[in-house]
């Protein structure tokens, strides 16, 4: 039985490993990467054939390509395996009408906690006595009774 048991554990140890786990999401070596893009000199050919497709293009403007660079690894044993990030880089790059580079913005992780983000907050400008208001009501009550059957609250 002690043999059994010390094979299982000298499994058990042997698939264990002091190296940390990195887990990368987006393109890797962001920052070394960007540094080969020439502005006005660099084509969207070149763009993707070095980084791959972007991970986001610009909702208005198709001509603003965004790539994501976010590396984690495991933190301490004290803090259960709870996630940190090591790595934050996003790339913003901005293409002319001809297709050259024209801007590009590299953000790491340190420059992105100096940009000041607004505090104002929006309002809702619905009523209850709205026609939307009104007739979105209507349609939940349909959908929760739709034959008009069930008992009325008194």
């Amino acid at each position: 039985m002690k043999k059994y048991f010390l094979i299982l554990l000298a499994l058990f140890i042997s698939n264990c490993t002091l190296n940390k786990v990195e887990k990368t999401h987006g393109v890797p070596y962001l920052n070394e990467k960007q540094q080969k893009l020439i502005l006005n000199k660099s084509n969207k050919n070149d763009i993707v054939n070095l980084l791959g497709p972007p991970s986001t293009k610009g909702s208005f403007d198709n001509d603003i390509w965004i790539y994501i660079e976010r590396q984690k690894t495991g933190s301490k044993i004290y803090k259960l395996g709870k996630k940190r990030i090591n790595k934050n880089n996003v790339l913003i790059l901005e293409i002319n009408e001809m297709g050259l580079l024209a801007k590009k913005d590299f953000l790491d992780i340190d420059s992105m906690r100096k940009i000041k983000y607004s505090d104002k907050t929006t309002t809702n400008v619905y009523s209850k006595n709205s026609f939307v208001y009104s007739f979105l009501s209507s349609m939940r009550q349909r959908l929760n009774d739709p034959l008009g059957k069930r008992k009325k609250a008194k």
